[in-house]
């Protein structure tokens, strides 16, 4: 069996979706399933493999060859690139996929993606999140988007919820399919290493109690609400944020006259399963379906820590993590309820442990790669 997955980009980059397409090479690696990626290239390092955006480049990672497509720009957040229609029109005619599996939304390579859709290979739509923000893109592509939800064969959505609210795939519910990310038990090894890294975050802020976040400094992800929610607490926390993004700047200006709060910039993994250890609320401020699922926050569950989130109609981050079973949640964008409920997780040690012990217990039984790579092979053998 020959598998094509087309996707954004794909590993050294990181962030949800190239996190999935490589959990699902990973996956589709233990069957008798020979795969090929198309993605555009975007400049990213992790010390090994380096990409630069303009490069067009096959190489090779977990065994697998991965076309990248050199970029000129971005638009709305989206690459562009003028060799990705040959690139493909070359995979089309040599691999002949017998599945392609196409992480959603990603309008400029389904503009090529369409003209092949009438052979004869089995189409796996994988939803990752409607078009929210972009009211111009969604209604420009709304077209192209039906013609895909047509041609599947199956849609993979991350959630049961994300399915009953989005507006297209509530009209193809027999489509559907839930497969909920997963956390890679691999990438969650604590080594001793590890462990000590916690222990000297601990040991900096002693009768502190220790918030983390982590994530794309971007609109959706929320962090000026977690900041303004710092305001209201007081100095007995201690909010340390990682990642980086377009809003980092603002972010720190926002943040500047609080003390509480420290950057981390782009951390290691080391350093983020440090964090995840050490703290005792991790915080996961995210305001949109844009945010379908979470998987760090259900790596932060499966370190046995609270999550504290926003009530997010639709998406499933409420589905990942339950309020007063796992975490607690409350209403969107409500800094003052955000804080309040850092305090009650502060104030009730047996609380956070609490539900703590059931974050990991749930992700156990349901969000780990065993889990993910056997929904995965049953639904790609049954195509």
């Amino acid at each position: 069996m020959k598998v094509l997955q087309i996707c954004n980009y794909f590993y050294p980059n990181t962030g949800g979706i190239e996190q999935v397409a490589r959990d699902i090479v990973n996956s589709l690696r233990t069957a008798n399933v020979e795969q090929k990626i198309i993605c555009f290239n975007e400049n990213a390092s992790d010390g090994e493999y380096t990409c630069h955006r303009e490069e067009t480049i096959h190489d090779i990672i977990d065994g697998v060859e991965i076309i990248r497509c050199g970029c000129v720009t971005k638009f709305s957040s989206q690459s562009l690139s003028f060799v990705f229609g040959r690139e493909l029109s070359n995979l089309m005619e040599s691999f002949k996929p017998d599945v392609v599996i196409f992480h959603y939304p990603n309008p400029f390579e389904a503009h090529y993606l369409l003209r092949y859709l009438d052979r004869d290979f089995k189409f796996i739509l994988y939803w990752h999140l409607d078009i929210v923000k972009q009211k111009v893109l969604k209604k420009f592509f709304h077209a192209q988007t039906n013609i895909l939800l047509r041609r599947a064969d199956r849609i993979i959505a991350t959630s049961p919820l994300y399915i009953q609210s989005s507006r297209y795939l509530s009209k193809y519910v027999e489509k559907c399919t839930v497969i909920p990310n997963c956390v890679s038990e691999s990438r969650m090894l604590i080594t001793e290493e590890i462990r000590e890294r916690a222990k000297k975050i601990r040991a900096w802020n002693t009768g502190k109690i220790i918030c983390f976040g982590v994530g794309r400094h971007i609109e959706y992800k929320g962090f000026r609400y977690l900041i303004e929610a710092s305001r209201f607490l007081d100095d007995r926390f201690r909010i340390y944020i990682a990642g980086n993004g377009k809003l980092t700047s603002k972010l720190h200006k926002l943040a500047a006259a609080d003390e509480k709060i420290t950057f981390l910039g782009r951390v290691s993994n080391e350093d983020l399963l440090a964090y995840y250890l050490a703290m005792d609320i991790f915080c996961f401020p995210s305001i949109t379906k844009n945010e379908a699922f979470g998987i760090v926050l259900a790596e932060a569950m499966y370190c046995g820590k609270p999550a504290v989130t926003f009530t997010i109609p639709g998406s499933g981050v409420n589905y990942v993590c339950v309020n007063g079973e796992t975490g607690l949640e409350v209403e969107n964008r409500n800094v003052r309820m955000y804080a309040e409920a850092m305090r009650k997780l502060a104030d009730n040690p047996h609380l956070r442990n609490k539900l703590g012990l059931a974050a990991k217990s749930r992700v156990e039984k349901n969000f780990l790669t065993s889990q993910f790579t056997e929904n995965i092979l049953g639904l790609v053998e049954s195509l």
